[in-house]
């Protein structure tokens, strides 16, 4: 089975593997904000990964914790605060918390990859990306199935998706003996294990790329597992360490700016 890449997954240096920054440089620098999405760029990078809640006023705002308590200098849902007030907040003390349309106008060919954390967050996404028209750039992933149906059936073709916990269940199965039909995503983002059971193996990325759904890898921090993923053929990486896995493109002569 064929299908047409969305733009998104065409990236510079397709059909080499894509390499992305997982929450900006975020082995380095505070994740998700404006300084980790900058180092992630400085080194080359052509594609970022983060999240995104709504306030209380429907802002979207780049941070992956309903709360503000791990990340930041104040406490409390951030979803009950304005943004007038949340654009006060710091992370690690000093960073502030970036909107998503600051994140896509920024850097006008950065591809992002977004998971919108709560439902709350889709209307405020999808006015985000008409806003911006940052269609082609913009890959949408989330663990919710249901989140997702809804994104797909008001963004359409336009946007690129990842597949949800479901469609993963079912594209596994699908690689070991159990074809259990189509899938709507673009593209699948996993771990490598989920409840101790192996996810990405050779039946999975066999199952993925008869149907020509691009694989991408997270979070893969080590050296080893990284080479590991590529020689099995994965499509992409997300990383913390971004230094890193430059370094292993770079010695794969795979890197590409």
């Amino acid at each position: 089975m064929t299908r047409d890449l969305h733009p998104f997954l065409r990236h510079p240096g397709y059909p080499l593997p894509a390499a992305i920054a997982h929450r900006g440089y975020s082995a380095r620098y505070p994740e998700n904000t404006m300084a980790a999405f900058a180092a992630a760029v400085e080194l080359g990078y052509r594609i970022v990964e983060t999240d995104v809640h709504a306030t209380a006023d429907n802002v979207l705002v780049v941070f992956h914790d309903s709360h503000l308590d791990r990340l930041t200098d104040r406490q409390g849902a951030l979803s009950e605060m304005d943004w007038p007030e949340l654009r006060r907040v710091r992370v690690a003390g000093r960073e502030p918390i970036p909107r998503l349309e600051e994140l896509l106008t920024t850097w006008d060919s950065l591809r992002v990859n977004i998971d919108p954390k709560q439902d709350g967050a889709v209307g405020p996404l999808l006015d985000v990306l008409r806003d911006t028209d940052a269609w082609d750039r913009v890959c949408v992933g989330s663990a919710s199935s249901a989140r997702l149906r809804r994104i797909r059936a008001a963004a359409g073709d336009r946007l690129c998706t990842s597949m949800g916990t479901a469609e993963v269940v079912r594209l596994w199965l699908s690689g070991h003996c159990l074809p259990l039909g189509g899938f709507a995503a673009d593209c699948v983002q996993v771990p490598t294990h989920r409840y101790g059971v192996p996810v990405i193996d050779r039946a999975f990325m066999a199952a993925a790329h008869a149907r020509s759904l691009p694989v991408h890898a997270w979070t893969i921090n080590g050296e080893a597992e990284m080479n590991r993923l590529l020689d099995l053929g994965v499509d992409g990486i997300m990383t913390d360490e971004a230094e890193l896995l430059k370094e292993v493109f770079e010695r794969r002569d795979i890197w590409t700016t």
